[in-house]
């Protein structure tokens, strides 16, 4: 079957740098003002007690000494989270310079350094949120738009293969990326409620597929990445409600992690999944709504939607049967034009990011898609 569909095995070299070692390393030793830290696996309310617990100039002590820790340990406020990776950021990017230019390693390996430089320093521009950055391997790297502090809806972009560091923002196929895609979504929210109090969070937290390959055909990296998911999710500051917008690859990320998602997470939305790894709405055991949309013209829908010894991803969503409430698309033009502007489905995504259920419009062209939900939840 992987033959005749065109799955290959690609392998992703882990390079990157050991920073994020170091300072686990360093962290499991460190101290504030005679006070141990929590270690960094600890629950997120331990973490978010503890800082409650210190003032401005602590946090700050901790984010510049611990970048690569305090940068992406959930409880932590989002304003020291955004500190703290600025200052890895500048790190890893004087460690990928040096690379670039060290004439032991290969020129791939060299070239290789240049890109990963020149994007943390993209990364760490002025005004930049970014809520989470490990350079380690491929890279993880989450951004927020807007005020994720005072927001009562909060969207979630999950992306699929090809997502790391390098690719989470694109000058080229802009909306192709986490980045763009999330920038996209922002601006139609505000469009569709200006006075709404929204975040959007590009969010390549976890390592992704390289290529339509054998890990694509599996559940093995959606069992991290859902992990990683629920962190996110159960972290987030306030009690604002959560909608995932789930794309490719990522739709199986929130199909495995939809069980154990918080209730704060009020809605999933897949575009262009090859499935949740599950054979219908039921099977996810989720208190959220589940919609889904795919373009006519998408090619996943030819990507056999079944699971056979843990290989494919199960029912396709888009299908009858599978009891998701189904999205127009119109105008989105193949697999990666969910989110372009002007198309019925980033119009419909902002609707449901910022609750205004009322006015989604249905693949059907009725409201199929909306029955049994209130007109609007937005504040």
């Amino acid at each position: 079957m992987l033959a005749t569909t065109g799955w290959t095995a690609v392998h992703r070299p882990e390079g990157g740098t050991p920073l994020r070692v170091a300072a686990l390393q360093a962290w499991a030793k460190a101290r504030i003002d005679g006070r141990p830290v929590p270690p960094a696996d600890a629950p997120v309310r331990t973490v978010a007690r503890f800082f409650a617990g210190l003032d401005g100039a602590q946090r700050a002590r901790l984010a510049d000494g611990y970048p690569f820790v305090v940068g992406n340990l959930d409880g932590v406020p989002a304003t020291t989270r955004y500190r703290a990776n600025l200052q890895g950021l500048e790190q890893a990017r004087g460690v990928e310079e040096a690379r670039s230019r060290d004439v032991a390693l290969t020129p791939a390996d060299r070239a290789e350094a240049g890109r990963r430089s020149h994007r943390f320093a993209s990364l760490a521009d002025p005004g930049r949120q970014i809520l989470t950055f490990d350079p380690s391997g491929g890279g993880r790297v989450a951004e927020v738009f807007g005020d994720l502090d005072r927001a009562r809806r909060v969207s979630v972009i999950v992306p699929g293969v090809d997502t790391d560091a390098l690719t989470f923002e694109r000058t080229q196929r802009r909306l192709t990326s986490p980045v763009g895609m999330a920038e996209s979504l922002y601006e139609s929210q505000r469009a569709a409620a200006p006075g709404g109090r929204t975040a959007v969070i590009a969010w390549a937290g976890y390592t992704a597929p390289t290529g339509v390959g054998v890990d694509a055909a599996t559940g093995r990296m959606a069992v991290d990445g859902a992990v990683r998911l629920k962190a996110l999710t159960t972290s987030l500051p306030g009690n604002s409600g959560v909608a995932l917008f789930c794309h490719s690859y990522g739709s199986v990320v929130c199909g495995v992690a939809a069980h154990e998602l918080p209730e704060r997470v009020t809605d999933v939305v897949v575009a262009g999944s090859p499935g949740m790894r599950a054979e219908n709405v039921a099977g996810l055991h989720t208190s959220a709504r589940v919609w889904a949309t795919r373009d006519e013209g998408d090619w996943i829908a030819d990507v056999p939607h079944l699971e056979v010894g843990g290989v494919g991803h199960g029912a396709d969503p888009v299908s009858p049967e599978f009891g998701a409430r189904l999205l127009s698309s119109a105008r989105a033009r193949t697999h990666t034009g969910y989110f372009a502007p002007g198309t019925d489905s980033v119009e419909n995504f902002a609707k449901i990011g910022t609750g205004a259920f009322g006015s989604v419009v249905c693949a059907s062209g009725d409201d199929a898609c909306r029955r049994g939900i209130s007109g609007t939840e937005a504040d």
